[in-house]
């Protein structure tokens, strides 16, 4: 059985995916010279304080099925966009690495360069093996690409699928 790591490249030396543990270790972070954090969930980590120097943007977001990340997922986009446009490095993470921090990046990948929910979750499995999107955020990503990369409340597709949601939860 291969080690899961804590962080794993997505673009090389450019964008990282990866764990809490990694988003916490001041030698990964100098290792890998991370500029920019984003941070899905609330766990709190070193780079919440603005003293640390890196610039991070936090997505409240659990990892629960129905839970809304499309809503997030432009602003994520650009900001990493933003990081990697400046030469920075970014560093996106959740807890484990697998779902919601895989998301954004897959949601990044399909943004950037214009491929499908499929071939971006793909991409990111390729670099870290482990990674399992769970399905409503596979869904979010499909809805990502309907909507244009472009959700907002008053979004057609938007709108439907929170009612959808909002009858399951």
């Amino acid at each position: 059985m291969a080690t899961w790591r804590n962080i794993n490249a997505i673009i090389e030396g450019r964008l990282f995916l990866g764990t809490i543990e990694a988003a916490k270790s001041p030698r990964i972070l100098s290792e890998r010279r991370i500029t920019h954090i984003v941070s899905v969930g609330s766990e709190p980590i070193p780079a919440d304080n603005p003293a640390s120097g890196i610039r991070q943007l936090r997505i409240p977001v659990e990892d629960v099925d129905y839970a809304d990340l499309l809503i997030h997922l432009p602003n994520a986009v650009r900001f990493i966009h933003e990081a990697l446009s400046s030469n920075g490095v970014c560093l996106v993470h959740c807890v484990q690495g697998l779902s919601r921090s895989a998301a954004v990046v897959a949601a990044y990948l399909m943004w950037s360069q214009r491929i499908s929910a499929t071939q971006a979750i793909e991409i990111v499995r390729r670099a870290r093996e482990q990674v399992w999107i769970l399905p409503g955020f596979q869904e979010q990503l499909v809805l990502f690409e309907l909507c244009q990369y472009a959700p907002t409340p008053n979004e057609g597709i938007y709108k439907k699928w929170r009612q959808k949601i909002s009858r399951h939860v």
